[in-house]
C-alpha cells in the first residue's frame, strides 16, 4: 500500500496535529459498520476522527437480522455539527447514512455553509429499516442536496445504477460508463464500486475524475459481501485526502486498505462477517 501521509502540522505549541476528519454516519451497534467503521478506519490511517451521529441502527436477531431505525433528533444533529465545526478545522467530512430527508437537509445546510475542500460521499439509497416510501424519498433528497455538494462519490453497485440512471451494470465496461455519467451528472470523482457483484475473479473498482479512468482491482476473498467494506472504503477515502493525498492516489490506498480488511475479516454468530479494519496493518 503506497504511503501517503503528509507530516501532522505542528500547533502553536510545536506539537505535532494529525489531520482531522469528520464522519456523519449513523451508528451500527455489532461495530461492523457505519460511524463505528469510520472511526476506526480514520485512527487506523493516522487521521483523528469526529462524528456527528444521525441515527442508529441496531439490527434484529429474532427477525431475521433485519434493521432498526431510530433516526436521531434534528436539533441534536445540529449541535453536534456545531460544536464539532466550532473545535476543529476539519481536513475531510465523509457522509454516510443520514436515513430522512429531514436529516438530508439539516446536513445540507451545514456543510453549504461549511464548505469543506473535501467531501466524500458514500451514497447510502436504501435503508431496509425503511418503508418504501419513506426510501424513495430519502434516496431523491439525497441525490437533490447532499450530491451536488460531494467531491468525492463511492456508489456501490446498486447505488451506481440509481445515480447513472443505467438499467443494467454487469460488466467492466457498464461500470466504466457508470462512472461516467455520475461524474458528469455531479462533477464528484467517482470510484465506482463492482466488488463480488460482477463475474470473474477480481474484485473490479472504476475510477473516473473527469479526465483519469482507472480500473482497481485485487483478487475476490469469496463470493458475499463483507459488512463495513463500502463504509470503510469511503471513510479511507476521507482520510486520505485528509492526509494530503491525490484522489487517485487516495483511492488505490482506500481499495488495499479494505481488500485486506476484507482478507482478515471477523466471523460472529451473525449471518454475515464483518471486515476489520486492523487487517492492513496485520498483514505487515
Amino acid at each position: 500500500m503506497t504511503d501517503t501521509t503528509t507530516a501532522p502540522t505542528p500547533d502553536a505549541a510545536g506539537t505535532a496535529q494529525p489531520p482531522v476528519a469528520l464522519t456523519i454516519a449513523g451508528s451500527e451497534a455489532t461495530g461492523g459498520a457505519g460511524a463505528q467503521a469510520d472511526l476506526k478506519t480514520f485512527q487506523e490511517l493516522g487521521v483523528f476522527g469526529s462524528l456527528a451521529l444521525t441515527c442508529i441502527v441496531s439490527f434484529d436477531p429474532n427477525a431475521d437480522w433485519g434493521h432498526r431505525l431510530f433516526p436521531v433528533p434534528q436539533d441534536v444533529l445540529r449541535e453536534q455539527l456545531e460544536a464539532i465545526t466550532a473545535a476543529h478545522a476539519l481536513d475531510a467530512v465523509k457522509i454516510g447514512m443520514l436515513g430522512s430527508p429531514e436529516t438530508i437537509a439539516t446536513t445540507a445546510e451545514a456543510l453549504t455553509a461549511l464548505q469543506p475542500e473535501h467531501l466524500v460521499l458514500d451514497p447510502v439509497l436504501i435503508c431496509k429499516g425503511q418503508e418504501p416510501g419513506a426510501a424513495l424519498d430519502t434516496d431523491e433528497a439525497l441525490k437533490a442536496r447532499i450530491l451536488p455538494l460531494a467531491t468525492f462519490v463511492t456508489p456501490n453497485h446498486f447505488e451506481a445504477l440509481s445515480l447513472s440512471g443505467m438499467d443494467e451494470i454487469s460488466t467492466v465496461e457498464h461500470l466504466e460508463e457508470a462512472a461516467r455519467r455520475i461524474h458528469e451528472t455531479s462533477g464528484a470523482v467517482v470510484l465506482a464500486k463492482g466488488g463480488v457483484r460482477l463475474a470473474g475473479p477480481d474484485a473490479v473498482d472504476v475510477f473516473y475524475d473527469g479526465t483519469t479512468l482507472e480500473i482497481l482491482s485485487e483478487p475476490k476473498v469469496g463470493e458475499v459481501p463483507v459488512a463495513g467494506a463500502g463504509c470503510t472504503l469511503a471513510a479511507a477515502v476521507a482520510a486520505e485526502l485528509a492526509k494530503g493525498a491525490a484522489p487517485l492516489e487516495a483511492a488505490r490506498t482506500a481499495k488495499a486498505f479494505v481488500s485486506a480488511g476484507i482478507r482478515q475479516r471477523l466471523s460472529s454468530r451473525a449471518p454475515f462477517d464483518s471486515l476489520w479494519q486492523g487487517g492492513s496493518a496485520a498483514e505487515q
